[in-house]
């Protein structure tokens, strides 16, 4: 038996369906640590420092330091490893990327005053802040407890009851020309009820789902034997930054930043499940989104003496527009009868995104002319995300499952630099990142909800960064740096989410929660010119 989901057009681009999640802010919130290979080696910690283009996305008064005009650009490679464990089932993805991370101008113009303001400086950078390539496979065997179609049952069950009465019924999820399945306000169940992952308890009118996969002949509900999930991701945040610093008496820097952010995207996945007596399920998704959006950065750094510098940052939430392109096909299997369903080709969803604010704090000591040593902590307001739908409206519903489940994020990042001579540097440092989200979606608590067709999502358990470099001053003015960064990032992985917990506390489902830890070592060289 086969079907295809059909819809009207206009319902295919319906964006009520498709908004964004909690999850998904918290995605497109992050950034790597990114910039020159100096930056990189010492861990990023260059609030206080300055004279670095990476300053132009962290402390702009950093432009202020410079005494000549300078040109800079980066490259690096990077091997990405994703291991995953899954009920004792360990799996381990990996790939190799070379990147162009960043090419910037700065250019010094002294005032010529003694006192006062004694020069101001303007940057232009491109800067790529962060990378979303990563592969990643998970695999479980007979011992997982739940189905993805006990998840659909259950989700498309809730919704029905909570939209009661003038929700849906098993008869508006059939397909066909004049349907709305978009009344619902969720994908999922529309596409689990037409390919076959659930069915109806009690005929056409009921709101009440259970999972299709049971023998037709004597009604045993049929046994999970394992499931496999596979993820690709790919995409980048770019940003384009227009900067400028300015001195006051070597004393008092200043300085501001615009920054054009560009997003990009890409997710497709694979999860499949092997069922007794010959059944199965599959669930086929991919997910474009593209995202443009502005913010702005201030800062200041005072030097009191010619050994200490201190320095505090602002950085504005930025503000997205954005598009997701959807597509997902779903198939089963039951006892040899074949049922398939997909969603419209060309659905999108136009929404807006607000990301948080930052706010960093930095200080460093300069030995003389033998190194320095630098702190930065940053401060990052995750519970000030939001989500808005198209026109502005905001996404009530999103937005309150933010404020429950995360707080604010906390940095540290520490370099050291020590010249070995004149021309030549060491250098080493290292980059904290705590996770924001709290226990109660760690711990799943409850239903994490997640969007489109899409059920599969990752939990952030925090990262490290772990950074060395040198660098060398051919001549007055052609200078090279190298990094490297060794970078840890864990993560709890889900196929789907349980539901159960939050009506029946009693249930204990093990099968869910994978451990994922990534860990990229990258690379980089940067090239610099002085004038």
């Amino acid at each position: 038996m086969r079907k295809i989901l059909i819809v009207m057009s206009a319902l295919a681009l319906s964006s009520a369906a498709f908004s964004q999640g909690e999850l998904d802010a918290y995605k497109y919130a992050q950034r790597d640590l990114n910039g020159t290979a100096r930056y990189l080696s010492m861990g990023g910690a260059f609030g206080a420092l300055g004279g670095d283009i990476s300053a132009m996305h962290t402390n702009p008064a950093g432009l202020a330091v410079y005494r000549s005009s300078e040109v800079v650009t980066t490259l690096s490679l990077s091997s990405v490893s994703a291991k995953s464990d899954w009920l004792g089932n360990k799996l381990d993805n990996s790939r190799t990327r070379v990147n162009f991370d960043n090419i910037a101008y700065v250019g010094y113009f002294p005032t010529s005053n003694d006192e006062g303001l004694v020069s101001w400086n303007v940057g232009f950078s491109y800067n790529r802040a962060m990378n979303y390539s990563r592969n990643y496979t998970m695999s479980a065997g007979p011992g997982m407890d739940t189905s993805l179609s006990d998840y659909v049952a259950e989700l498309t069950t809730r919704l029905a009851h909570r939209n009661a009465p003038e929700g849906f019924t098993a008869n508006d999820l059939q397909d066909g020309e004049g349907r709305n399945p978009y009344a619902i306000g969720a994908w999922m169940p529309v596409l689990g009820y037409n390919a076959g992952f659930i069915e109806s308890i009690g005929g056409s009118t009921s709101r009440d789902f259970a999972s299709s996969f049971k023998n037709p002949t004597t009604g045993e509900w049929l046994k999970l034997r394992g499931a496999e999930l596979n993820v690709t991701e790919r995409g980048a945040i770019d940003q384009y930054n227009i900067a400028f610093g300015l001195n006051f008496s070597d004393l008092f820097l200043v300085g501001g930043a615009l920054a054009i952010t560009d997003l990009n995207y890409d997710y497709s996945s694979w999860y499949t499940e092997s069922i007794t007596d010959n059944s199965s399920l599959t669930l086929d998704n991919t997910l474009s989104t593209d995202g443009t959006g502005y913010s702005f950065n201030l800062g200041a750094i005072v030097r009191p003496s010619d050994y200490f510098r201190f320095g505090v940052a602002y950085t504005s939430p930025t503000w997205y527009k954005m598009t997701d392109y959807f597509y997902a096909k779903g198939t089963s299997v039951v006892v040899g009868g074949e049922q398939w369903a997909t969603t419209p080709d060309g659905a999108y969803a136009n929404y807006e995104y607000r990301s948080p604010d930052k706010w960093l704090f930095s200080a460093a000591a300069i030995i003389g002319s033998y190194g320095l040593i630098s702190v930065d902590y940053e401060l990052t307001n995750y519970k000030n995300m939001k989500m808005y739908y198209d026109g502005g409206s905001e996404n009530l519903e999103t937005n309150g499952y933010i404020k429950e489940d995360f707080k604010a994020g906390n940095s540290l990042r520490i370099g050291a630099e020590a010249k070995i001579t004149p021309q030549f540097s060491v250098r080493a440092g290292y980059a904290w990142i705590d996770s924001p989200v709290k226990a109660s979606l760690k711990d799943q608590v409850y239903e994490t909800v997640t969007v489109g067709t899409i059920p599969n999502y990752t939990v952030d358990g925090g990262m490290n960064n772990y950074t060395v470099g040198l660098g060398y001053r051919f001549t007055p003015n052609f200078y090279m740096d190298l990094a490297c960064v060794y970078k840890v990032h864990k993560e709890d992985a889900y196929a789907f989410s349980n539901l159960y917990p939050m009506e029946d506390g009693d249930i204990e489902i093990n099968n869910q929660k994978a451990t994922l830890k990534t860990k990229t070592t990258r690379v980089a060289l940067t090239l610099g010119y002085k004038f």
